[in-house]
């Protein structure tokens, strides 16, 4: 982070110094940035859009002195822990966030955040789009392995899903990108809106590529329903259930019945998918030729290979590799990459 820049958010705000010298919350958001309906409805302060005058992104320092009291909001917000400590309260979870830690926060939960010191920075990057969540978010990584489509899939059906994601600060891609647009933000220059506009495209695909979901107190079935779906995650292009069951030592028939009943496919339908899914990425982002890509990745019947494709993306080989560097291959450009 530029010495400018922090020393630019080090410095005391009017609210902050009205905080510290009274000890309690300061409210420095006008009625009309308060849905009021919203508000009604689920008994605490929702924010609208308000601060998005002029551009769907809005980033701030949070107010020190003070603790910001519980509330909700119609965007999707991302809390970047840039020096120092902070305790939030999101959903009735404490979240702990120590410096270079990052916050999601889906629209509509609710979240407080406990009282920050002088060496506390915390940056709120608020984002208008609509269509972006945590559930996108999941939904896209699901479609990048049969491994994070499974423990997606399974997180969902217990409802251990949470309306936040933390990402604690050995992420430091995801950090450097942050510091990049806040930079670009407060500091403007040149062509500074379209430096941001390309950092979220990237912040967006380092966000997907970090989600790791896992699942809490696993069976043991699933424990070795996982660790199957690792190998075909490892090993997709010569791996076959005679491998597994030799490693395992278990008989091939139960193997595999246990696997598709944890998993809810077949270990073959499994590995055609994870084959796919790479021939896919290939197909986007190389101009090998994809009758290559096709043995590369472990099918040898082309016609089952096109079929199979269409199945499971709804387009063509030829179709994805036409649209070859026009989109960051994430899932069927579901990624809302134009954010300004």
């Amino acid at each position: 982070m530029s010495p400018s820049v922090l020393k630019q958010l080090a410095r005391l705000t009017p609210i902050e110094n009205q905080q510290k010298n009274q000890h309690i919350f300061s409210d420095d958001i006008p009625p009309s940035a308060i849905d009021l309906q919203k508000t009604e409805a689920v008994n605490v302060p929702v924010l609208n859009d308000y601060f998005f005058k002029d551009h769907p992104i809005y980033v701030s320092k949070h107010n020190r002195f003070a603790p910001y009291p519980l509330h909700s909001h119609q965007f999707f917000e991302i809390n970047y822990m840039l020096q120092g400590h902070a305790d939030e309260f999101v959903d009735s979870d404490r979240v702990r966030l120590s410096q270079g830690d990052v916050l999601l926060l889906n629209m509509g939960s609710k979240h407080a955040i406990d009282r920050l010191d002088e060496n506390d920075l915390l940056i709120n990057v608020l984002l208008r789009d609509r269509n972006l969540s945590l559930d996108l978010l999941s939904q896209i990584q699901s479609q990048q392995s049969v491994l994070d489509d499974f423990m997606i899939n399974r997180l969902k059906e217990k409802k251990e899903e949470k309306h936040y994601l933390l990402f604690r600060s050995g992420t430091n891609d995801i950090q450097i990108t942050l510091s990049r647009i806040i930079e670009e933000y407060f500091q403007p220059q040149t062509f500074s809106d379209t430096i941001i506009q390309a950092e979220l495209t990237i912040l967006m695909a380092e966000l997907v590529r970090r989600y790791q979901p896992t699942i809490a107190a696993p069976s043991p079935a699933q424990k070795l329903a996982i660790e199957i779906l690792h190998d075909i995650h490892d090993h997709y292009r010569e791996l076959s259930l005679e491998d597994l069951a030799a490693k395992y030592t278990y008989n091939k028939n139960y193997l595999g019945n246990l696997f598709s009943k944890e998993v809810g496919k077949t270990f073959s339908q499994a590995l055609t998918q994870e084959r796919l899914i790479n021939a896919r990425r290939l197909i986007q982002n190389t101009s090998e030729p994809i009758s290559e890509i096709c043995l590369e990745v472990g099918i040898r019947n082309k016609s089952f290979f096109y079929h199979k494709y269409r199945e499971l993306f709804n387009r063509t080989p030829k179709q994805d590799r036409q649209t070859k560097g026009n989109h960051v291959s994430l899932d069927h450009n579901k990624l809302p990459l134009t954010i300004l």
